[in-house]
């Protein structure tokens, strides 16, 4: 009997191998998307050593587009969209519409056709949700004005991108049919109808039926139980809208995520499934990586320049000019062409779709996937540039902001730090409002942070890990720090940084086991509370008995 079967070998070559490349990527302080797509790259079948099987890849590949696109319906956000509306929206179909036709204009040098080129052009068009939001973080930016149009814009991406899967197949079945283009207008009627009647199905009882059973399961009080019934929500809606409604699975997730975004489940539904999301989404991109042939760069270079130019050079100066035909200032259009000069997840899907249906050839496939890692790796020095580069705008800034700093300097000083806005956190912020203490919160979930401040809270938006982040919280003046986030590994390495710039800070964290608790200890916090002997010398004290003899971890008072 062997040792392995293809689908063990292939789950973990793909994962092991895309550890080792994400972390390198995250050393090089490039998106882990390129380490993981390079390691689909070392265990495909144009590189030597082991070869992973490709159909199971493929796959598996599928399940990962479905909770992608569910975890990007989740997180869709209209209100977002509505607050920039009035460039978010043209500037991106405005964006999509100049990268498509460059996108044509290298087919037709390469010699395609124009439903290749199109497909091809497509692809180019829309950037990667997380390589965006990562360069947006890096410099605390996602709350600004700018960093709020990036998002809208490319809300508007994902949406139009959507729209792409579901007609590409119709496209493709009029291409082919017997009539050719004749028959293209009624094969795309009879699928925008059935899409229709699927948003209607959805819309009308599915935003009834889901929130009421997943609300039933959160009664039963089984984790377990609802971690399934939201991962048999996202499979099962897209299973369906494919077999019942001939509409994609993409499609399906999607909206499934989408209303499920809208109740107040949404954020635990997000939590449960994370760790199989990002499991999913790590194959899906290896499984990308696989079907990329490394020989695309020395056979075609000169295609590769000019479509690693489009993606970095064209459409980022296309929506450069855009945001500046809009009256905006020079830093926000080079904040937000910076952030779109590259592409990803949605790019990928459209290759492999595309190349599927036989619309676009394996060339195509190849220059996406070579232009997608080199942009990729790319965009960080192009984002550290572009928002570097912004002279006297830049200085105005920094004044501006000295200003602010000035006049809300009183509240900064002696204040604590309040390191997330979570469950405890929320707590903890609110009960800190009846001292005379001032708090600034940090918190890393541009939500949350929206909440703080709509309540009334300082809050600075990123990883409490990043110095930067600590010094715009104001730690060389703090009285001390709370860290309420749940995981204590995390707070640890937060709890390091802020001792190298604050040596004499005190801090205070949470714990969920003996192995953090020590963590924390060593990584200097003075104070930890561990929670279950808490909620223990709480009962205990309740029905009037000692607690005393709650000694099977060490004092959390005195860490």
């Amino acid at each position: 009997m062997p040792h392995h079967t293809p689908l063990i070998g292939t789950i973990v070559a793909g994962l092991v191998i895309a550890f080792f490349m994400g972390a390198l990527a995250h050393r090089l302080r490039v998106s882990p998307i390129a380490g993981y797509l390079l390691a689909g790259v070392m265990v495909g079948p144009f590189t030597p050593g082991f070869v992973a099987d490709a159909g199971l890849a493929q796959e598996l590949a599928e399940i990962g587009v479905i909770l992608l696109m569910f975890g990007v319906g989740l997180h869709f956000s209209l209100r977002d969209l509505l607050a920039v509306k009035n460039i978010a929206i043209p500037g991106a179909l405005v964006q999509i519409a100049v990268a498509t036709l460059l996108g044509i204009g290298i087919g037709y040098m390469m010699g395609w056709d124009l439903a290749a080129g199109f497909v091809f052009g497509l692809a180019l068009s829309v950037a990667s949700t997380v390589v965006l939001l990562r360069a947006l973080q890096s410099r605390n930016l996602v709350e600004t004005e700018r960093g709020r149009i990036a998002v809208g814009w490319l809300i508007v991406e994902d949406l139009v991108m959507v729209l792409a899967l579901v007609l590409l197949p119709a496209l493709a079945s009029g291409l082919s049919g017997g009539d050719g283009a004749a028959s293209l207008p009624w094969v795309i009627s009879t699928t925008l109808l059935k899409v229709a009647g699927f948003v209607a199905l959805m819309l009308i009882v599915g935003r009834r039926v889901l929130p009421w059973a997943l609300h039933w399961v959160v009664h039963t009080g089984s984790r377990e139980l609802f971690r399934l019934a939201v991962l048999a929500v996202a499979l099962g809606v897209a299973f369906g809208a494919a077999y019942a409604f001939d509409v994609s699975f993409a499609l399906g997730a999607f909206f499934a995520g989408m209303i499920l975004g809208e109740t107040q489940l949404s954020r635990r539904a997000a939590e449960e499934t994370l760790p199989l999301r990002d499991a999913f989404a790590v194959l899906f991109f290896v499984s990308v990586g696989m079907l990329f042939d490394p020989s695309v760069v020395t056979e075609q270079p000169i295609p590769l320049l000019v479509t690693v130019l489009t993606i970095v050079v064209g459409k980022s100066l296309a929506a450069w000019l855009i945001v500046r035909a809009f009256g905006y200032e020079n830093d926000k259009a080079l904040t937000i062409s910076a952030s779109l000069a590259q592409i990803g997840e949605f790019s990928f899907i459209l290759a492999g779709l595309g190349a599927g249906l036989g619309l676009l050839p394996e060339a195509g496939r190849d220059l996406i996937l070579a232009g997608a890692i080199i942009s990729i790796f790319l965009n960080p020095f192009i984002f550290n540039f572009a928002v570097g580069s912004t002279g006297s705008v830049k200085k105005q800034m920094e004044e501006q902001a000295e200003q602010a700093e000035i006049e809300h300097e009183k509240k900064r000083e002696e204040h604590v730090i309040l390191v997330g806005y979570g469950r405890v956190g929320k707590l903890v912020a609110h009960g800190l409002r009846a001292t005379p203490t001032a708090v600034l919160l940090i918190e890393a979930q541009s939500d949350l942070a929206r909440e703080a401040r709509a309540e009334g809270f300082e809050v600075v938006t990123g990883n409490a890990v990043e110095p930067d982040v600590l010094r715009e919280a104001g730690i060389e003046r703090a009285n001390r720090m709370l860290i309420a986030i749940p995981e204590g590994f995390e707070a640890g390495a937060i709890c390091e940084a802020a001792r190298k710039l604050r040596p004499d800070l005190s801090v205070i964290a949470r714990a969920h086991s003996d192995a953090q608790f020590a963590h924390l200890v060593e990584h200097g916090c003075d104070k930890v509370v561990l929670g279950e002997r808490e909620i223990a010398r709480q009962m205990l004290e309740l029905i009037g008995a000692s607690a005393s003899r709650i000694a099977a971890v060490p004092d959390v008072k005195s860490a």
